[in-house]
């Protein structure tokens, strides 16, 4: 009999991936199946292996929807198979997310099983628009009721007398499409048509946006307003207060967009979150490490023959060195051999190897390093330089011109994962700012890209990193954008905070 795998029901959270628990990223890390509803943040499944799969298992319009019994089966069979499963939903498991119906088909089958909280749409969306869901003097409690069921005849559950006569907080997650419907049966029994009410769509994510009024005009705003789904309604007293944080930060209620590969969109949401931005990740380049590199490993094993090691990136670095350290190399090997970066960011990669870069021209670009480095460098020089497969010809076109030997190793690409990109593009709006730190950026999304794309940006500020990104954005037609001085992450950042700054004038 074969062995049977283990499945874990994920919360995924309401739409902030930040609000995933450490636990649930975990074993989303893990995992060798994951099996998703239509989520809030489905940035969550860059987390998942890229060799695992990535079953869909949610509602969208034209696409087949599963329904539960379907599901049920479906976690059964993987974990049958001996995988280890994630069932990944939005919110919590257990509120209204039929986790238990999953945990009794699991059970069924004996297959072992751990269910791990998630943060609800119910409480965080309030928190995220100033509401508490309790407050000393105004609600002493808050209850949790679906707005839309599929076993009574007007899709609302049978106990609004009982609900109308409730002091504490109501909060319907999933009915907005029945909130005239729920508002008419709480007058009904009887609530006060003076009662605060609040409805917030797409809680927690950059394009919330809350609705406040009283039960009686409620409605009427939420169509004023177009408050589309998902949304949660909140009834009660606390819907009146106000306690969303007072932020101070220069990009306080900025949105910024940010692409490129894994580790370049962590520092600069890094450094855009220190002046209060709302930072998303854009980016669906991955880097790939060309494996069977055999000119790498005949270079590495005549290390000694170069005078020079040529780095135009911090991907470079990285992978180059931990070749170097998986095949145990020596670094006093290092001992006669130069450095040349092209930038501060590759120059602190490379001061991380315990090394200092000898040389690192005033621009931050690929020409400036091949000028740089051909007006200094003598005849006995000979260059090794790891770079992407793609790399620019800047370099390697001037060294050949001044008859400089070299050798040229591809040890990555850049490649997109087609998967993210889809759902990027698909969700793109909102968005105050978008930044591009590379061509190969820029041609990924922008390459065959939709009319409808460019409609989209009409309220968006691209950035470029410099005057090659900046040539390469103007080829796909897109004007207005605005450029850094310095081309590095530092320079993207000062470059939005000027921009904010002169509009604010």
């Amino acid at each position: 009999m074969s062995k049977k795998g283990m499945v874990y029901l994920v919360g995924a959270g309401p739409g902030d991936p930040e609000l995933l628990t450490i636990k649930g990223e975990a074993r989303l890390k893990e995992c060798e199946v994951v099996i998703y509803d239509r989520l809030a943040a489905d940035s969550l499944l860059d987390l998942v292996p890229a060799d695992s799969e990535k079953l869909y298992v949610g509602k969208e319009v034209g696409r087949h929807s599963f329904n539960q019994e379907e599901i049920n089966e479906l976690i059964v069979k993987k974990a049958l198979e001996g995988k280890q499963v994630v069932r990944l939903k939005g919110g919590d498991p257990f509120v209204f997310g039929r986790g238990g119906e999953e945990v009794m088909a699991l059970q069924q089958e004996e297959i072992p099983y751990e269910v791990i909280p998630g943060i609800t749409s119910a409480i965080a969306a309030a928190t995220y628009a100033g509401i508490p869901v309790t407050h000393r003097g105004v609600s002493q409690s808050f209850h949790v009721i679906t707005g839309h069921t599929r076993d009574s005849k007007n899709q609302l559950t049978d106990n609004y007398e009982v609900l109308a006569k409730l002091e504490g907080t109501l909060i319907f997650l999933m009915g907005l499409g029945n909130l005239s419907l729920i508002v008419s049966e709480l007058l009904k029994y009887g609530k006060d048509g003076s009662t605060p009410a609040a409805v917030i769509s797409k809680g927690t994510t950059c394009r919330q946006k809350t609705v406040k009024g009283t039960l009686a005009d409620i409605t009427l705003k939420v169509t004023q307003n177009n408050i589309k789904s998902p949304a949660i309604i909140i009834i009660g007293g606390v819907a009146q207060l106000n306690m969303k944080e007072e932020k101070s930060g220069r990009l306080t209620g900025k949105r910024i967009g940010v692409t490129g590969t894994k580790k370049l969109t962590d520092k600069l949401a890094g450094e855009l979150r220190q002046y209060g931005a709302q930072v998303y990740d854009l980016g669906f380049l991955q880097v790939k490490e060309h494996t069977d590199n055999k000119e790498l490993a005949q270079a590495v094993g005549s290390l000694m023959s170069y005078t020079w090691l040529v780095f135009t990136s911090t991907n470079g670095v990285d992978l180059f060195f931990e070749y170097i350290k998986k095949q145990q190399i020596d670094y006093r090997h290092f001992a006669r051999i130069k450095f040349a970066v092209v930038g501060n960011g590759t120059k602190d990669a490379l001061l991380k190897q315990g090394f200092t870069a000898d040389y690192m021209p005033e621009t931050y670009t690929t020409a400036a390093l091949a000028k740089g480095l051909a007006d200094i460098l003598k005849e006995e020089d000979r260059l090794l330089i790891p770079r992407a497969l793609n790399g620019s010809k800047d370099l390697t076109d001037r060294l050949d011109k001044q008859h400089i030997p070299y050798t040229d190793i591809k040890l990555y690409s850049i490649v997109i994962e087609e998967v993210k990109k889809q759902r990027v593009i698909k969700e793109l709006s909102g968005y105050d700012y978008i930044t591009f730190a590379s061509v190969s950026g820029v041609e990924g999304f922008f390459e065959n890209a939709e009319e409808s794309l460019s409609a989209r940006l009409e309220h968006t500020v691209i950035v470029s990193i410099g005057e090659v990104t900046a040539k390469c954005l103007a080829g796909y037609g897109v004007t207005g954008f605005i450029s850094a001085k310095e081309f590095s992450v530092k320079g993207i950042v000062e470059c939005i905070l000027n921009d904010t700054e002169i509009k604010n004038i």
